[in-house]
């Protein structure tokens, strides 16, 4: 699951209009905080131990991903609620064509070292994470930019089989071009409506001189340096990351509070015990033991928040691994779990069955439906019986340092009873070591692989998630028709027309289940009596610049 910022489908063939304001999100209303006390106040929030390095070019995950949301920003921002990308530091994005985009960004907007953002670390950051040579896991964004392919090969037998990729043609990719310190152009590969909604995912941050400067670029995102609201101090590992205001932030969404210490907890139990005792600020996600009967809102009163996000629970199959390459299998074990059941009993009705493929408030996600959401015992035992059975124990991992146990054990009763095979659920100490295992495809069974929306249009559902090598495409699920429909879509310069060949393509998706969605998710927040005026991002984290010290 990874987070970003918001937007929507703004792409026309005449020119892309975006928002002249800053970053939405902020609070309209009249300040009823202490001034005085909330620019030299601190805030502590809840997070989790980031999986790898703070690098935007290597984060999928939210754990870092919050992190890298606070201390960036990126051309455009996305607004909670809604509506079109505003720009950040852009000052205009333009096309005739949606193929060719020119990129004006503001003057005097800074990375925290003191040096200027300038198009060059928009274009350097973009070449050094899609040049395979580097081995960046967010490559992939890039693959519609004109030369992407001469910077990024692939490795002919797998990561596992003797060869190797064969190295790249050429450094960077021919499609971008610095103009001047203030201008750079984009070209993709072909016409693609969809592209400009990517950009204010962090794959697309600048990154500084000192960056690329750097011999060892993982010890560097350790001290990582940003142009956002806020900047690095420390990072203890499971304990705390500590953030503190820029002073020559110029862009709209300005912190006003001074400090803020993310506190990295192993159990959201604990998270909620210190926000109940006002020693925890804002908790994204109250535990699911805290939702039976409301109790979360008798415990919080005025200090609790609902917060609609684009979220959803997926548990997904490790298709490397050959117990799990039969596609009836995955479709008996998709039929036989209750989704209605732990939406109801699990989450008390706060999070609801999963139906289709894409978030519900995505624009057209009642496009994408998911045929083996329902719970069909007969088909799910019909479906095992057409894959030959399953022998030996099956087992769904979760990470547990996260309200997960419960609705992945119920999914574990509710495929055994159904199919009448071994199942039980297995958690993963924390959310770093459960990643790291992911990533190293290693999981030897299915496992919790919630998607949490980089930007709101169907594609973030189908391009990052099942088309083949993509990056976050974790089980390697490979199907040829499905990447070749999927570049059909990216090539259109007409979203319509694009939207529908991404819902042709995931039929076949649908069709062979390389995962199973389950839940789609609302938000239950609670902050303390310390703060006021705090409102969520579109995603569901804190929106920094909202915060006030009472």
């Amino acid at each position: 699951m990874r987070v970003s910022k918001r937007a929507s489908a703004v792409a026309a063939i005449a020119a892309v209009a975006l928002v002249a304001a800053g970053c939405g999100g902020g609070d309209d209303e009249e300040s009823t905080g202490n001034s005085d006390k909330t620019a030299n106040g601190a805030i502590t929030i809840d997070g989790t131990q980031p999986a790898n390095p703070l690098l935007p070019s290597a984060t999928s995950e939210t754990g870092g991903g919050d992190i890298l949301d606070f201390m960036w920003t990126g051309l455009i921002n996305y607004p909670p609620g809604g509506g079109a990308p505003v720009n950040a530091v852009a000052e205009s994005i333009e096309t005739s064509d949606a193929q060719t985009y020119t990129v004006k960004i503001k003057k005097a907007v800074k990375f925290h070292d003191g040096t200027e953002v300038k198009a060059k670390n928009f274009v350097d950051a973009w070449n050094f994470t899609a040049n395979s040579d580097n081995g960046q896991q967010q490559a992939s964004f890039f693959s519609d930019i004109e030369g992407y392919a001469d910077v990024h090969t692939e490795d002919p037998d797998g990561e596992e089989g003797p060869q190797k990729a064969p190295p790249p043609k050429s450094p960077t990719m021919s499609g971008l071009a610095v103009v001047d310190d203030y201008t750079f152009t984009i070209k993709l590969a072909a016409a693609n409506s969809i592209f400009p909604v990517k950009l204010g995912y962090s794959a697309y941050y600048p990154m500084p001189d000192s960056f690329f400067a750097a011999t060892d670029k993982n010890e560097w995102g350790k001290k990582p340096v940003g142009n956002g609201p806020v900047k690095f101090v420390s990072w203890t590992d499971n304990v705390e990351i500590k953030l503190t205001r820029f002073d020559d932030y110029t862009l709209d969404d300005k912190v006003k509070i001074k400090d803020v210490t993310v506190k990295l907890y192993q159990d959201d139990t604990a998270a909620y015990a210190d926000l109940l005792a006002n020693n925890l600020d804002f908790q994204q996600q109250v535990p699911a033991s805290s939702l039976a009967g409301e109790k979360w809102k008798t415990d919080l009163g005025t200090r609790a928040l609902t917060v609609d996000i684009p979220v959803m629970q997926i548990i997904a199959f490790p298709i490397y691994d050959k117990r799990f390459q039969n596609k009836d299998l995955r479709r008996a074990v998709s039929l036989s779990i209750n989704r209605e059941e732990i939406a109801s009993k699990i989450f008390f009705n706060t999070r609801k069955a999963a139906t289709g493929w894409v978030a519900p408030g995505i624009p057209g996600a009642d496009q994408y439906p998911c045929t083996t959401c329902k719970f069909d015992p007969d088909g799910a035992k019909a479906a095992l019986q057409a894959a030959g059975g399953f022998q030996g124990e099956m087992v769904l991992y979760y990470n547990a340092d996260a309200s997960h146990k419960e609705w992945m054990e119920a999914a574990a009763n509710s495929v055994a009873s159904t199919l009448g095979i071994t199942v039980r659920a297995e958690g993963m100490p924390t959310f770093a070591v459960f990643r790291q295992n992911i990533d190293a495809h290693k999981m030897t069974g299915p496992y919790r692989a919630g998607w949490q929306a980089d930007y709101p249009d169907p594609e973030n559902w189908l391009g990052p998630l099942y088309v083949t090598g993509a990056s976050s495409n974790d089980g390697l699920y490979s199907n040829p028709q499905v990447d070749a429909l999927y570049q059909e879509g990216s090539r259109m310069a007409d979203a319509n027309a694009a939207h529908a060949k991404f819902a042709e393509s995931m039929k076949i998706v649908d069709d062979e289940v390389p995962s199973i969605p389950i839940v789609s998710v609302t938000q239950q927040a609670g902050v303390s009596n310390r703060v006021t005026g705090v409102k969520t991002n579109w995603v569901g984290s804190i929106d920094l610049s909202t915060v006030e010290l009472v």
